[in-house]
């Protein structure tokens, strides 16, 4: 971009719009590390290590669900945003319905396999203690009836967060919490469910929860509405075909996790795996911070790409490279501090071999989380972008093969940390194998952020094509013109065209400042982007404020008064196109001239 032009920064509308997204989406994923925590609380102190045991082997599965949710997931999400970013609002339509009906389909058969599998005993081979076969058999059979409302919560809290609805996925989880400790208790204390009761509390929780959110949709309040799908074939083939490289490190945990069962097994026995489950559930819980903080990554990066924005596109990354990192440093320094209190949550004797196996996890796994978000955030780039390579080495490296080499090697000579260091091991290799990567595509040199990323060079237009400024005020507004006019000209446009986009910029920026701003006292701003291609002007603006759709203005004429308004009227009658959408919490408005 040209210094000549660039008067403002609009990356504080970024970055506002990325941490106002945030907190839903930890949520998003917080529910079901959750449910694991409470599992393992009351599992540990009333039904004691061989529960814990139980739930241990049952987190392939676990990985395998994350697998199958996060194909669909992934790919709707990236989807969705790019129409959204294209302005195609019936395509988002279409992958919603298509995604929440897929989701469905296969949460069923997912059940019914848990439930034969728990019914008719088909699990004796997973663990030689009959006891623990026993729980865990029990244990599954109640996750089962959970699996459909937890899979379809997972897409609903996605697409809430689009109609920035968030608030209600943080109800739902409110109500999913209280519901399932009550009743864990309920069922463990009153009942002696056992390891039954423990997952059955928790498909219950997920089921008022789900039903929560899903009302939303049937309110008429929505954008989106819950149909049947028209279009089934080709969509689900795209989505799956987006979403299934990011979901293979998933998948490849499931493989990771049977092989760490295995080795645990045979070098640290049920106390190892005892102590591995107890870690795994309560840093579930903290790894929500950065799994949310790459799902809006993800989610902001898919609509930069739909609309070819370079600018944002890059700074997104940025925001996951450097604050978010530093925010996983501070949090994985807190959770080593609190290795033996969060120990003393499962555990109450010293002495016991599990109970030091416990502390070191705690010790030593926390150094993998600023490293493991930038794994997530490059996964996540990758998807949006289309760099299949990439994705598919680096989920094979993250789910399975570093971990799974690191743990075969360490774990026979020093025992259960070998686990947590191989995990540590895993993180760097993964942190790093993207510079790598993007090293060999650049033969060697990586001089620009650009060059980093791999960005092609026909992916949006060029910094001379475009112009970008943020408005914070009357003033800035009012002046905008010049600056808009004098790119045009200088970019060969004729003199009409240059004037008349100046004059739709002005009134629209004017127009959002006098309306927008003046809704709430918070501070906002408005993202303005002029962009020359093929021959045309193409104007267009974000802002943070309240919804409001220029249409319904311009549709406004007053007897008494037929000069309101009369600005926005102008815009569309001499604009060539206009499209309005408010797509994550921003209202953007697209001008063509």
């Amino acid at each position: 971009m040209s210094t000549k032009y660039q008067e403002f920064s609009n990356d504080r509308v970024i970055s506002k719009q990325f941490f106002s997204l945030l907190p839903a989406q930890i949520l998003l994923v917080f529910i079901p590390s959750l449910n694991g925590i409470i599992s393992g609380l009351f599992g540990s102190n009333m039904l004691g290590e061989k529960a814990l045991t139980a739930i241990g082997i049952f987190a392939p599965a676990i990985s395998l669900i994350g697998a199958a949710t996060g194909v669909m997931m992934g790919g709707a999400q990236i989807l969705t945003g790019r129409y959204m970013g294209k302005n195609q609002v019936e395509r988002t339509q279409q992958i919603f319905s298509l995604d929440l009906a897929a989701v469905g389909a296969l949460s069923l058969v997912i059940s019914a396999v848990f439930a034969i599998a728990a019914l008719f005993g088909l699990t004796g081979f997973l663990n030689s203690d009959p006891e623990v076969i026993r729980m865990f058999n029990g244990y599954i059979l109640g996750v089962s009836i959970g699996i459909v409302p937890m899979m379809l919560s997972n897409q609903l809290s996605v697409f809430l967060s689009m109609e920035m609805e968030g608030a209600r996925s943080s109800r739902a989880m409110g109500m999913f919490v209280v519901i399932n400790f009550f009743l864990t208790w309920l069922f463990l204390k009153v009942f002696h469910f056992q390891t039954f009761g423990l997952a059955l509390a928790g498909a219950i929780g997920y089921w008022v929860s789900f039903l929560y959110q899903i009302a939303f949709y049937f309110s008429g309040k929505s954008i989106l509405k819950v149909k049947l799908p028209t279009s089934i074939g080709p969509d689900l083939a795209e989505m799956i075909a987006i979403g299934f490289p990011g979901a293979l490190t998933s998948l490849y945990m499931t493989v990771r996790r049977l092989v760490l069962n295995s080795l645990i097994t045979t070098y640290a026995g049920n106390a190892g795996m005892s102590a591995f489950a107890a870690s795994d559930t309560l840093l579930s819980v903290f790894w929500t911070i950065p799994l949310g903080m790459s799902t809006v990554g993800r989610m902001l990066m898919s609509v930069a790409q739909g609309e070819e924005d370079r600018q944002t596109l890059k700074y997104i990354f940025r925001i996951l490279m450097t604050r978010c990192v530093l925010i996983e440093i501070v949090i994985g320094a807190f959770i080593m501090v609190m290795s033996v209190p969060f120990t003393s949550l499962y555990y109450h004797d010293p002495s016991a071999p599990v109970y030091d196996m416990t502390v070191m996890a705690f010790r030593i796994i926390p150094l993998a989380m600023p490293l493991g978000l930038i794994a997530m955030t490059w996964t996540g780039y990758a998807q949006v972008m289309g760099k299949q390579v990439l994705i598919h080495t680096l989920s094979l490296l993250d789910g399975a093969l570093c971990i799974c080499l690191g743990a075969m090697a360490l774990v026979p000579v020093i025992g259960m940390n070998g686990v947590y260091i191989a995990v540590v091991i895993n993180a760097v290799v993964t942190a790093l194998y993207p510079v790598l990567f993007s090293l060999v595509v650049n033969r060697g040199k990586i001089r620009t952020t650009d060059e980093l990323l791999m960005i092609p060079d026909s992916f949006g237009v060029t910094e001379e094509e475009r112009l970008d400024l943020s408005l914070r005020s009357y003033p800035e507004a009012v002046n905008i013109s010049r600056t808009i006019q004098s790119f045009c000209l200088d970019r060969g446009i004729d003199h009409r065209r240059s004037f008349l986009s100046a004059l739709c910029l002005e009134e629209m920026a004017i127009t959002i400042i006098d309306i927008g701003f003046a809704k709430d006292p918070s501070a906002h701003s408005v993202d303005v982007r002029v962009v020359h291609k093929d021959d045309s002007v193409i104007m267009r603006i974000k802002d943070d404020c309240s919804a409001m759709n220029p249409e319904e203005l311009a549709k406004i004429v007053d007897s008494d008064d037929i000069t309101k308004n009369i600005g926005v009227r102008t815009v569309y009658k001499i604009a060539e196109e206009i499209s309005y959408q408010n797509i994550l919490g921003l209202n953007v408005l697209t001008i063509k001239m």
